[in-house]
């Protein structure tokens, strides 16, 4: 679609309609960062114990205490067991207070919550001791959604449209994420939030696909980063919001009906015209670039308009070239290395966030703080030291810092905590390094299947992160020193890989390596990477849309 390059040029790279349509893409990110992250906030751990009252019938005048004195075995640190009770008897008080009772059970009566004050997810259903291990399950399942909704969203966006898409998926987000306020079972709610990831996942990636349709190759970055950096801002909303509302009912719907307000998209939301072309709608495709124009206050010269031509599509390579060619196989391996330990840490630590010891509500909102900057700075970072060490050293950083916080004592709060923040600091460039750099590592004809391939080994990944949170029960240390020890190795393979600063994009597998760029060729490189013909100023677009 060389012409496109051009029309993009006459409508504006990045005017009025781009700006008002990144703004518009951004807000569904910014509140899909809510189902996300948002259920640490409903199953913060309280104290917990058996429900005793049966010793109430014998004994109505106890005060709680002795209750508990009476029903309720000590551990060896003194404090009331949690998970286990005095077996009941048909003896009456005086006998209970002189003999003591003995044998012990597991709870057989649900519990008592003595602290608090308004039902939570964990306190509604129980969600302790033997059933304790749900908590990570459920979210397990989300990420499961996640990966089921790249895989149904991404074909379905190239089938339907871009449009249609992303407003299914903020309808089924928005009916799904208040209906999970109504459910009566757990089991209910896991499922539910297993269609609301899925909904996310379709919102997120045809978001991006969107913008970059629409805006200039040389703003196609900065649009990507203003998505990022609402989701950072979304973290830091969701600090506020969970402290705010405590009720886990409540702050689901107060989470989630803010999407049935974005349903005017139904009429402002533009289709991408290049996903018109290659569907053969030339004329609607006219209008919706008419349309930008006027808004930009620029116009398209008539003659470049009728040079639009539907785009002859072209066979993409397949999966097995990836595995055939001896340089393609070192390169998927150690990106889908990296994508996989990059995510196993982002949402390693993300998921963890009341277990560092401070105040659960200032540690979000600091990990959403640090995010801004973090991925922001990427575009000067990658320009200056290059993409492979950007890519090695930030997985490193964020590693060692894990690794660190396992021999930090756990009543040095702040310290863990402002390890855990630079970690994932680290994290969230690197994750948007690998975008960058995935991208310009595999051959044009199979760079979709190549990144998709890398991104879907991130999402296993945050399938299995908060299952791993479960090996806490051997040793508080073990899980941070698997997110840790993961992006060691990952950062370190990462040094194998060539450098892609300042070179051309490759086409073909043939060729083993990108190659430097020439002197001449350099002038018609654009910022980002994207390659500009020579002929007619044109930009030929390497970038493809992902799946996954």
């Amino acid at each position: 679609m060389s012409v496109f390059g051009d029309i993009i040029n006459a409508l504006g790279e990045f005017g009025l309609f781009q700006k008002w349509l990144v703004v518009l893409l951004s807000l569904p990110v910014l509140l899909s960062t809510f189902h996300m992250l948002g259920q640490v906030f409903m199953l913060v751990d309280v104290p917990h114990y058996c429900n005793t009252s049966w010793i109430r019938a014998v004994g109505p005048n106890l005060t709680e205490d002795e209750q508990l004195n009476l029903t309720i075995p000590r551990g060896a640190s003194g404090a009331y067991e949690q998970c286990s009770m005095y077996s009941p008897v048909d003896w009456d008080l005086d006998s209970i207070v002189v003999h003591g009772l003995n044998a012990t059970q597991k709870c057989s009566n649900g519990w008592v919550y003595p602290s608090t004050q308004t039902p939570s997810l964990l306190t509604e259903f129980d969600l302790v001791c033997d059933k304790k291990d749900l908590n990570a399950i459920s979210q397990a399942v989300y990420m499961l959604g996640l990966l089921l909704g790249a895989m149904i969203f991404g074909p379905l966006s190239d089938r339907i449209g871009r449009r249609p898409v992303i407003l299914i998926s903020i309808l089924i987000q928005g009916l799904f994420g208040v209906g999970i306020a109504f459910v009566p079972h757990f089991y209910l709610y896991m499922a539910f939030r297993c269609v609301v990831g899925a909904s996310v996942s379709g919102i997120t990636m045809t978001v991006l696909a969107l913008a970059a349709e629409w805006v200039g190759v040389s703003y196609r970055l900065h649009a990507v980063l203003i998505s990022h950096c609402c989701f950072a801002i979304g973290q830091m909303l969701l600090a506020g919001l969970s402290y705010s509302i405590r009720n886990w009912r409540l702050l689901e719907i107060a989470g989630s009906a803010p999407l049935f307000a974005l349903f005017f998209y139904f009429w402002v939301l533009p289709e991408s015209a290049r996903w018109l072309m290659t569907k053969g709608r030339v004329e609607e495709a006219k209008k919706v670039l008419q349309k930008a124009a006027s808004i930009n206050k620029r116009t398209i010269p008539p003659g470049l308009l009728e040079q639009l031509k539907p785009e002859a599509k072209t066979k993409s390579g397949s999966i097995m070239d990836l595995f055939r060619k001896k340089h393609l196989l070192k390169v998927t391996l150690i990106m889908s290395c990296t994508w996989f330990v990059n995510s196993l840490v982002y949402y390693g630590l993300s998921l963890n966030v009341t277990n560092f010891g401070l105040d659960i509500y200032l540690t979000q909102l600091a990990f959403g703080a640090v995010e801004i900057p973090a991925r922001a700075s990427c575009i000067w970072l990658l320009q200056w030291f290059g993409r492979k060490k950007c890519q090695g050293v930030l997985l490193l950083l964020s590693g060692l810092v894990c690794l660190i916080t396992t021999g930090i004592p756990e009543d040095l709060a702040v310290v863990i905590t402002v390890l855990a923040v630079i970690g994932k600091s680290a994290a969230s460039a690197s994750f948007s390094t690998s975008y960058v750099y995935t991208a310009e590592l595999f051959p044009t004809v199979v760079r979709q299947t190549g990144v998709g391939l890398c991104s879907m080994s991130a999402r296993v990944a945050g399938i299995i992160a908060p299952l791993i949170h479960l090996l806490e029960r051997y040793h508080r240390a073990v899980p941070m020193a698997i997110f840790g020890s993961a992006p060691v190795l990952g950062g370190l393979l990462c040094f194998l890989l060539p450098e892609t600063r300042g070179t051309e994009l490759t086409d073909n597998t043939e060729t083993a390596v990108p190659q430097h760029r020439s002197c001449e060729n350099a002038k018609s490189i654009s910022e980002n990477g994207h390659v500009k013909a020579k002929g007619g100023g044109q930009d030929k677009e390497y970038a493809e849309t992902t799946y996954f």
